[in-house]
């Protein structure tokens, strides 16, 4: 599988207490963890892939190795199969992944799990294994303190397709008694070659600190709006080391 960029459309809907609607444009890279894009010298500044940045491990373990250490812990095998990843890349030295998706097929190229591993921007971060979804999503408990607008009660139903000309991500919570909240990430798939790589950087320049400047922002306009926040879980409670 070739390396490919999808100039993707985030959005998040929240209906209680407020109405609150945004959308912010960025991009992600989609690639396969046993052939991550070799660049040229000049342009590996604006397209790292540190394994560090992703689930739990060594500070010398690949990607793909913390992939598979993660479903192993499970119990789980894929016997070498493809696994394929929507994330950014650290650009300038800066990375912020709120949402990385992983797509784990077995040796015959079977779809079998998904992995949603959620950063917030306190340090925190946690996986969630889910059966593939295509038009049916799957549901998982909320496990990570993602946002001080939200608690870590309720549910996530998840649907995630693997990616092919377009992406379509949708991720909804579910709470006793409230509307859901409602978060999308759409795109159109582009090779990534050298021109669509350097055109990225002049349309969304330092994609991964406009992600959260745009989630700071979006937070204080919901304080000002005197969205009740919701404290900060104990060191117990939030998910920063592997289950």
């Amino acid at each position: 599988m070739t390396a490919a960029l999808y100039r993707t459309r985030i959005t998040h809907l929240r209906r209680a207490p407020v109405h609150h609607y945004f959308e912010h444009r960025s991009y992600s890279w989609f690639v396969d963890l046993d052939a991550l894009p070799r660049l040229p010298r000049w342009l590996r500044p604006f397209a790292k892939f540190d394994a560090r940045d992703h689930l739990w491990g060594d500070d010398d373990d690949t990607l793909r190795g913390r992939v598979d250490a993660f479903l192993a812990d499970k119990g789980i095998n894929l016997q070498g199969g493809k696994v394929t990843a929507l994330m950014h890349a650290r650009v300038l030295g800066y990375v912020f992944n709120p949402l990385s998706m992983y797509w784990c097929h077995d040796a015959r190229g079977v779809l079998r799990y998904v992995i949603a591993e959620v950063h917030n921007t306190y340090g925190g971060r946690h996986a969630y294994l889910l059966p593939p979804s295509e038009d049916r999503p799957a549901m998982v408990p909320k496990e990570l303190y993602a946002s001080p607008f939200n608690g870590v009660d309720g549910h996530y139903l998840v649907r995630a397709p693997h990616p092919d000309d377009q992406l379509d991500v949708t991720i909804s919570l579910h709470r006793d008694n409230q509307p859901a909240f409602v978060a999308t990430m759409r795109g159109t798939r582009r090779r990534a070659g050298i021109g669509q790589i350097v055109g990225l950087q002049i349309v969304a320049p330092m994609a991964p600190l406009m992600n959260t400047l745009s989630i700071r922002v979006q937070g204080i306009l919901l304080w000002l709006r005197r969205v009740p926040v919701v404290p900060h879980p104990s060191a117990e409670r939030e998910k920063v080391r592997q289950p």
